[in-house]
């Protein structure tokens, strides 16, 4: 995403948090204040920063949470192990189906297309599988 340019759509924005989380989990940044730079240089609309914002924070504060329903539907991929795209998906993607208002099939469609996008040839069939049986399971 070119820097100064408006992100119009959610996916975009969720580009934007997958970036934010990625770089926070591979080189240990802080992500909160990765998050005002990306607000500020990205020039997002209110809607925008909001959506960001519940994210990138939803994840964080969920963490510990996220993690533990992760390794609940994918046993053999320890945490520590698993691709950081991959992982930051199912964080993300876990938190939208668990506490947000985004709808089920919409939070599993983007986490699979962002995996195809940024993930490993295998990355979207993983997500999609583990996302699946979250969603069943849930009752979302």
């Amino acid at each position: 995403m070119a820097e100064g340019r408006v992100p119009a759509t959610r996916r975009e924005i969720r580009i934007l948090a997958l970036q934010i989380l990625f770089e926070a989990d591979a080189v240990g940044r802080d992500p909160l204040k990765l998050l005002d730079r990306d607000i500020a240089e990205h020039f997002l609309s209110r809607s925008g920063r909001t959506f960001l914002g519940d994210l990138v924070r939803g994840v964080l504060e969920n963490l510990e949470e996220l993690d533990k329903i992760i390794t609940r539907f994918a046993p053999n991929w320890p945490i520590g192990q698993m691709a950081i795209v991959d992982r930051n998906l199912l964080r993300m993607a876990i938190h939208e189906l668990t506490g947000g208002d985004t709808p089920p099939k919409v939070a599993i469609n983007e986490a699979v297309e962002l995996a195809r996008v940024f993930g490993s040839d295998s990355s979207s069939r993983f997500v999609n599988g583990v996302l699946g049986s979250v969603a069943r399971t849930t009752g979302r």
